[in-house]
C-alpha cells in the first residue's frame, strides 16, 4: 500500500521512552496464535487480570471483538485475513508506542501473517505465544459451536478444516493446553513476561 506523497509525519516532543518511564514499564506486544478453541482468549483474559492486579497498564485485543467494529467489513478469505492482521498490527504498534502492554489474540493461521505483524510492530517488541491444541481437541471443546457449523458446511474458510493452519516456525513460548490447565498456562506467560519486560 503506497503512502500519499502529500502526507507528512508530525513528531511530538514526548518520546515513547518518556511514556515508558511515566508508566514504569517497558512494554511488549504478546501475540497469541493458535486454532479456534485452543485457549488463546481465555489465557489472555487471565493474564490481563493478573497484571492489572499488579497495577500494570495492559490492554487486550481479541480477534472476535475487533470484528464488531474496526474490522467488521472484513470476511475470512485469505486477503481479508491478511488485512485483518495488518490493521490490528498497526493498532498494537500504537498501543506499544503509548507504553501499554498489549495482548493480541488472533488465530493468525499463516506464517506470512506472522511475518507481517513482526515487520509492523518490530520483532524485538513482540512475544509470540503459540497456544497449541490438536484440531480434534479444539473441535471437541467447540466453545462457540463453530466447528459443528464448519463440519456441516455452514461456515466457509474455517481454519483447520477448510483453510490451513501453519504451526509457528519459532515461537517464543509454546503452551500446550491439552496438557496444561488455564492456571498453569497463565503462569507460564506471566513468568516469561517477567523475564522479558523491564519494570522501571
Amino acid at each position: 500500500m503506497l503512502i500519499d506523497k502529500n502526507i507528512t509525519w508530525h513528531s511530538g516532543n514526548i518520546t515513547k521512552e518518556d511514556r515508558y518511564r511515566l508508566l514504569s514499564q517497558n512494554p511488549k506486544v504478546v501475540w497469541f496464535t493458535g486454532l479456534s478453541g485452543s485457549g488463546k482468549s481465555t489465557i489472555a483474559v487471565e493474564v490481563e487480570k493478573q497484571l492489572f492486579k499488579e497495577n500494570k497498564l495492559i490492554y487486550r485485543l481479541d480477534g472476535d471483538n475487533i470484528r464488531f467494529g474496526l474490522n467488521k467489513d472484513l470476511g475470512f478469505k485469505e486477503e481479508d485475513r491478511i488485512e485483518n492482521i495488518r490493521r490490528i498490527s498497526e493498532v498494537a504498534k500504537l498501543f506499544h508506542d503509548a507504553g501499554i502492554i498489549t495482548l493480541v489474540s488472533f488465530i493468525t493461521p499463516l506464517e506470512k501473517m506472522r511475518e507481517l505483524y513482526r515487520g509492523i510492530i518490530g520483532k524485538e517488541n513482540v512475544i509470540e505465544v503459540y497456544v497449541k491444541a490438536d484440531i480434534e481437541v479444539c473441535a471437541k471443546r467447540d466453545p462457540k459451536g463453530l466447528y459443528k457449523k464448519a463440519f456441516n458446511g455452514e461456515i466457509k474458510h474455517f481454519t483447520g478444516i477448510s483453510d490451513k493452519f501453519e504451526e509457528p516456525n519459532n515461537p517464543d513460548l509454546v503452551i500446550d493446553t491439552e496438557m496444561l490447565s488455564i492456571e498453569e498456562s497463565t503462569q507460564l506467560v506471566l513468568n516469561y513476561l517477567n523475564k522479558q519486560i523491564r519494570w522501571m
